[in-house]
């Protein structure tokens, strides 16, 4: 049975569950103060499943050494990389969103040929060009109905590419961090959970700090009071790093590397008909090519 298979595809729609709902409740809420209420509740259930499975909320284990990679990790990926995400939300919708996230393998390949010496192979270096080609070819081929009778070109704003770009540097680059200080943790009981929860504390203070300094207090006590901005914040908190994390890392447990990677990274595919009928996104044969594409470009890093 195919367990590790299935549950890779599980975890490209619970990821697209949570751009939908990171979406909505960034759109209302705005994406910093998203971001706080992801992180402090992200930081709890953590704590919480750490204490159940080892009986202390506190990971033990692991060096200091380990520990700042893990926090650089979280600084990378959450702070820098989830702030560009949840931006390039309200600004180009969580659908083209979640196609710049299909970088993050191409930045991954970089980043470990300049930290780890890895080498970059041809396979690898020819999914760096599909990838690029398939979010070229959507981004730069967009077209909507003016009328009943014209079709006219809409440009996609550069802000919204460059905070997509930005997501993919930082998920590509925190996995790569992430890697190099899980592979010091010599002794952790629950590694993934605890190092997840290194990574959510970097994350968690970076992003107290912008809002204390930055925060829309007014906005936040709006949406903390609003159950569609809640719920939408729910989703998002529980679908991603919640139970998409954990499925995310029993699926590479279950099933090769390379095919789980590849099946996760199907959310830019199954999110096109959730967006068009939830925010009435038109969806273009060129989209929906390019999307492919891209996923194609991400199989060749793994397959």
């Amino acid at each position: 049975m195919y367990y590790g298979e299935i549950i890779s595809i599980i975890v490209a729609m619970m990821w697209t569950v949570t751009a939908l709902c990171a979406e909505v409740a960034s759109r209302r809420i705005g994406q910093l103060q998203m971001n706080v209420i992801r992180m402090v509740a992200s930081f709890i259930i953590l704590a919480f499943m750490l204490w159940l499975l080892t009986g202390t909320p506190i990971p033990q284990g692991m060096n200091s050494e380990a520990i700042i990679w893990l926090l650089a990790s979280g600084a990378v990926g959450y702070l820098f990389g989830d702030f560009c995400l949840f931006s390039c939300y309200v600004l180009i919708g969580s659908r083209m969103g979640q196609l710049f996230m299909t970088l993050a393998p191409v930045f991954s390949a970089l980043a470990a040929w300049a930290l780890l010496g890895e080498t970059l192979n041809p396979q690898a270096i020819a999914g760096i060009v599909v990838t690029v080609s398939g979010i070229g070819l959507t981004v730069l081929s967009r077209e909507e109905k003016q009328d009943g009778h014209h079709r006219v070109h809409v440009d996609i704003p550069l802000r919204g590419v460059l905070f997509g770009i930005g997501a993919g540097l930082g998920q590509g680059v925190g996995i790569v961090l992430s890697k190099v200080g899980m592979g010091l943790c010599e002794a952790t009981p629950m590694l993934p959970i605890a190092a997840t929860m290194v990574r959510a504390i970097a994350g968690l203070l970076g992003f107290s700090i912008a809002y204390a300094w930055k925060g829309d207090r007014q906005r936040m006590r709006q949406g903390l009071h609003d159950s569609r901005t809640m719920g939408a914040a729910a989703g998002a908190v529980l679908t991603g790093p919640v139970i998409g994390v954990s499925l995310s890392l029993l699926a590479v447990q279950l099933a090769p590397a390379g095919i789980a990677s590849t099946l996760m990274a199907l959310t830019p595919i199954f999110i096109l008909w959730p967006s068009r009928w939830l925010f009435g996104q038109r969806i273009t044969m060129r989209e929906v090519l390019g999307s492919l594409i891209a996923v194609g470009g991400v199989a060749l890093f793994f397959l």
